[in-house]
């Protein structure tokens, strides 16, 4: 338990996403993403942050005595400890979540985890960056997330929701780019189109807007 990782912030909040949206949460953010998409805001965690141990880490998230932990970014799964300190995690007994891009292998993560991964949608900028290979170590509790920020974005996302039946698969969420997909839209969008998703808005912009630790 002594390797250690490059950490940007860890932080208890509300979840402000995901079926857990709501709930007080310890959220561990590291450091560092090889993804640059468009409507990114987390660019913060691209670089710096400080190297903590897992014990340190595990430590910290023990204080906000909470049963949920969400592993973010960034990338969290661009440090290979991530692995390592979701495993701990589950073994103290929190329900762990992991938030990533869907741009690197999930396969091995802790089958403990619940995966929230992203289809990146074309005006991300990073669609070909979409590892589908991933879509195959999902269950019924993990959950893929479409960020949408275009009419494009829906219709890609709806064609790969209806042809894939990803549905049957795992839970879907979709959610409108703040400021830049309106989200009444969106939501008439799904109700016409009776899709069987999750809509979502990011609940920590409208308590406290983009402030960092929140």
């Amino acid at each position: 338990m002594d390797s250690e990782l490059r950490i940007t912030e860890i932080f208890y909040s509300l979840q402000g996403e995901s079926n857990t949206v709501g709930i007080p949460t310890a959220f561990i953010r590291l450091t560092g993403c090889p993804l640059r998409c468009s409507y990114c805001d987390t660019a913060y965690a691209f670089s710096g942050g400080q190297k903590m141990t897992i014990a340190d880490i595990l430590a910290e998230v023990q204080t906000y005595q909470c049963q949920y932990v969400t592993v973010t970014g960034g990338e969290p799964l661009a440090q290979p400890g991530c692995l390592t300190l979701m495993t701990h995690l589950a073994d103290l007994g929190f329900y762990v979540s992991l938030e990533t891009s869907g741009a690197l292998d999930i396969s091995a993560v802790d089958a403990r985890i619940v995966k929230v991964m992203d289809l990146k949608t074309p005006s991300s900028g990073e669609l070909s960056k979409n590892r589908y290979e991933n879509l195959a170590f999902l269950t019924a509790k993990d959950q893929v997330k479409f960020v949408i920020g275009s009419q494009e974005d829906y219709e890609w996302s709806k064609a790969w929701l209806v042809e894939q039946r990803l549905h049957e698969t795992c839970q879907i969420l979709f959610s409108p780019v703040a400021d830049q997909q309106n989200p009444t839209e969106l939501a008439e969008h799904i109700l016409r189109d009776r899709l069987p998703v999750r809509f979502q808005v990011q609940l920590h912009k409208l308590l406290w807007h983009d402030a960092r630790g929140k």
